[in-house]
């Protein structure tokens, strides 16, 4: 067993094309030997958002604090503390912060999505 705070784990900038203001913790990962999944923690500014995009693998989302809304395809959702989002394999999402304190949430995924690559979506649509 292994218990730490998140003030202890260091927080890096997301630095992928699409992303404004945004950062993220890994909580519980390789350096832990986790077998199964990876817990991260992001924190997005007012008025930053994660890139839009998909990969083949799910995760799963919990607002810690914060308000927002994601993105599901071209639909938006607002989200609010507490809320629970399951993103499928291959859906295209996006995290944005709608509010004037950051907004986090935890997200979870499959500890074998950590090599893989996602997918940016450009503004304007998926282009061959």
């Amino acid at each position: 067993m292994k218990i730490k705070h998140t003030s202890e784990v260091p927080s890096n900038k997301v630095e992928m094309e699409g992303a404004t203001g945004c950062q993220v913790q890994i909580l519980v990962g390789k350096d832990e030997e986790a077998p199964n999944f990876v817990m991260r923690q992001f924190e997005v500014e007012p008025g930053g958002h994660t890139p839009k995009h998909f990969h083949d693998y799910e995760h799963e989302i919990f607002v810690v604090e914060g308000t927002g809304a994601v993105l599901e395809g071209d639909v938006e959702h607002p989200l609010k503390q507490g809320d629970v989002v399951f993103v499928s394999p291959s859906d295209v999402h996006q995290f944005k912060n709608t509010g004037s304190v950051p907004l986090k949430f935890l997200c979870l995924i499959p500890n074998s999505a950590t090599a893989k690559n996602i997918t940016v979506v450009p503004e304007c649509g998926l282009e061959e």
